[in-house]
């Protein structure tokens, strides 16, 4: 295995990980209810994906 022979600065870590940050997830417009949903999920509002019905939500008793 490779193994380190000096330490890797703190710079030099730091510009390794400059990239690893988080993202806002990109929204859609649900074309049956008009809600906005993450991409290639199901609405959470009416439950359904790419214009067909995925999930039955059951009446809140």
């Amino acid at each position: 295995m490779a193994h380190p022979k000096r330490k890797h600065s703190k710079t030099r870590t730091a510009k390794r990980r400059t990239h690893y940050k988080a993202e806002a997830p990109t929204l859609a417009i649900c074309s049956n209810c008009g809600a906005a949903h993450i991409y290639h999920t199901v609405c959470g509002e009416c439950g359904y994906y790419r214009g067909k019905l995925a999930i039955e939500k059951l009446a809140a008793v």
